[in-house]
């Protein structure tokens, strides 16, 4: 008897049960669109648009007006500024903000330094600002030893590169660039760029070896950020990704990307963060631990704003997930309301458990400020948002938030 079909029918079977076993979706239960029966994360979650505080703020010395890159090192914050020249890194305390040390990389110019990133060994800087033309064909990222560092004579090397899919070089009106970069980070094997696309508010990710040399940086993948991208920090044991930045209104937030495997971005959670600092124009971002982070701003002086050092705790959004979660179920039961349609533009229409009471409800726009209250119980069927401007809002009822847009 011939064996072969049997055996064929057995493994085919067996395939068969795998594959309807993987059910694509979002995995995150902090998601609006939380997949019960997904057992893949396709990267899909979609959040509300939280916004938070910094929990402290320090002025920086004028020296560093212009503080572009931020990581912690030797104990210390290191910062640099952007292209005024000086080609020097300072020290700062991670309390108050002061200089405790200044570093000069010799035979070395400021062009356009924008980021700062690190692994175990070294230290990186990016000089590949490109906003004034988006023609600079001189794109580098110096590589120094730590240890050169330490006993003050740095020892520099450099990664040279260009875009994989720029072709063009005629010069740009200033702002108006796809190929500028003002983050990047570096991991085990490669070094990763952001860029800071002008027109589209998206950013493009490149990838490029970290070893010193000439190098074409190639095209990855595009984020639709919607905003201007400014830094980057890596934790790459626990595969969390966040970026810093501001919108065209200059509004910063963090754009936090995680549960991701083999830096497989689109399958990834993206979500944004809002921060309560209207007019601050973010420049770095660096954390230790993923949960804790620094963030500094430069001078604008059109508002009045001082270049300033601030912490911000990303641990509510993230105590959940693997690998910050110790034991904590990350079980989310089905929704006990809704609220539809999203968007709207008059009406808002609210459907709840008969037997859930609620007493308030709050309307707050994206900087957290609260434009719309009111009293809400199962007897009130709608809200009416027709007074607001267009924009997207988050309703608070009880302990449930939902995302609101109002076009």
């Amino acid at each position: 008897m011939n064996k072969a079909p049997i055996l064929f029918a057995i493994l085919f079977s067996l395939f068969t049960i795998q594959l309807h076993a993987q059910i694509y979706g979002c995995t995150d239960s902090e998601a609006e669109n939380f997949n019960e029966s997904a057992t893949i994360n396709d990267g899909s979650c979609q959040y509300i648009i939280d916004t938070i505080a910094p929990n402290s703020s320090a002025m920086l010395s004028n020296t560093i007006s212009e503080t572009s890159g931020l990581i912690m090192w030797n104990k210390q914050l290191c910062t640099h500024n952007d292209s005024n020249g000086d080609a020097i890194l300072y020290a700062i305390d991670s309390v108050n903000g002061a200089i405790t040390n200044t570093l000069s990389i010799p035979g070395e110019i400021n062009v356009d330094w924008e980021d700062l990133s690190q692994d175990d060994d070294y230290i990186y800087i990016g000089d590949f600002g490109n906003n004034i033309s988006g023609n600079r064909e001189d794109l580098k990222i110096l590589k120094i030893s730590k240890s050169s560092m330490l006993n003050n004579s740095p020892a520099v090397e450099s990664i040279n590169f260009s875009y994989s899919d720029q072709i063009d070089f005629t010069p740009q009106e200033t702002n108006t660039t796809d190929f500028d970069c003002e983050a990047f980070i570096v991991t085990t094997d490669s070094i990763f760029l952001f860029t800071k696309q002008w027109n589209e508010q998206k950013t493009s990710i490149y990838a490029l070896p970290k070893s010193p040399g000439t190098y074409v940086a190639q095209h990855k993948t595009t984020i639709e950020v919607e905003g201007l991208i400014t830094g980057a920090n890596f934790i790459e044991s626990k595969n969390t990704l966040t970026l810093c930045g501001y919108s065209t209104a200059l509004h910063p937030f963090i754009y936090l990307i995680y549960d991701f495997q083999n830096f497989d971005l689109p399958t990834a959670n993206k979500r944004k963060i809002v921060l309560s600092m209207p007019f601050h124009q973010v420049e770095a971002i660096t954390s230790t631990n993923g949960l804790k982070y620094f963030i500094t701003n430069e001078n604008f002086s059109t508002f009045n704003l001082k270049q300033q050092l601030h912490t911000i705790d990303l641990t509510p959004f993230l105590e959940k997930h693997p690998p910050y979660s110790l034991g904590v179920s990350n079980h989310k039961t089905k929704k006990e309301f809704s609220v539809y349609p999203v968007p709207s533009y008059h009406y808002i229409n609210i459907k709840a458990k008969e037997d859930i009471n609620f007493n308030d409800y709050l309307m707050l726009n994206y900087l957290g400020q609260m434009v719309l209250s009111g009293t809400w119980d199962l007897n009130q069927k709608r809200i009416d948002i027709s007074e607001l401007p267009i924009g997207v809002y988050q309703l608070k009822i009880g302990r449930f938030t939902q995302k609101i847009v109002k076009h």
